[in-house]
């Protein structure tokens, strides 16, 4: 496919010329998104270029979101976090109003599974190979007791996620997520799974996460 170069920062992010020739817009849910049954009670929705021209959101985002390093306590000693983030609480107005578009549509779709809209939107800039984020679940509030949804649109350069069983048992699975496209986890999948993005030693541009939760849920 042919790319076109973008740099900020010095880091180099690889957009489609393909998706910068289409107009923005959120695609349709429903039969587009595919279902992966995992084991006890999660599961996985996948939609691929959910987003058209999302390269243009992409780079909105970079230079519209503030941006901020954070360092946290780990193994008995603090560490800077390996990825840029941002959070935009329930009361607070996303960064663009494509993200907004996106979250209605969530909503829409998986209010009657959900029960509760998604009213979160937390950010992170992996700014290279080099930034990462550990084997976790997202279990700080209700994910660590009831089922729930996390959803999560990733632009800009293709990571990949990776999710393992917490009880062991079944082979780790990859997804490569990038230039729109949409992963949603479900049912127990934060209790019962863990997730992560790898460090890479391959030369990679930036990507940009955005992970939509209902209240209470981190």
């Amino acid at each position: 496919m042919l790319r076109i170069a973008h740099m900020f920062d010095n880091a180099w992010f690889q957009g489609s010329l393909l998706d910068s020739a289409t107009p923005e817009a959120v695609g349709a849910l429903g039969p587009a998104v595919e279902r992966i049954p995992l084991t006890d009670g999660a599961w996985l929705d996948l939609r691929r270029t959910w987003i058209s021209g999302a390269d243009d959101l992409f780079t909105r985002l970079m230079e519209a979101v503030p941006w901020r390093a954070e360092r946290r306590l780990m193994y008995e000693r603090v560490v800077d976090v390996p990825r840029l983030l941002c959070f935009y609480g329930e009361d607070q107005e996303l960064p663009d109003p494509l993200l907004t578009t996106a979250r209605t549509t969530l909503n829409h779709h998986y209010a009657p599974e959900l029960g509760e809209p998604f009213t979160t939107a937390g950010l992170c800039l992996y700014r290279d190979g080099r930034d990462s984020v550990a084997w976790h679940g997202d279990t700080t509030g209700r994910g660590a007791t009831q089922d729930t949804m996390v959803a999560i649109l990733s632009l800009g350069t293709p990571r990949v996620l990776a999710l393992r069983p917490r009880a062991g048992g079944a082979p780790t699975r990859r997804y490569e997520l990038g230039h729109g496209d949409l992963l949603v986890m479900g049912g127990s999948c934060q209790r019962t799974w863990e997730h992560a993005v790898p460090k890479s030693t391959r030369p990679l541009g930036p990507r940009i996460s955005v992970q939509f939760r209902p209240r209470g849920v981190r």
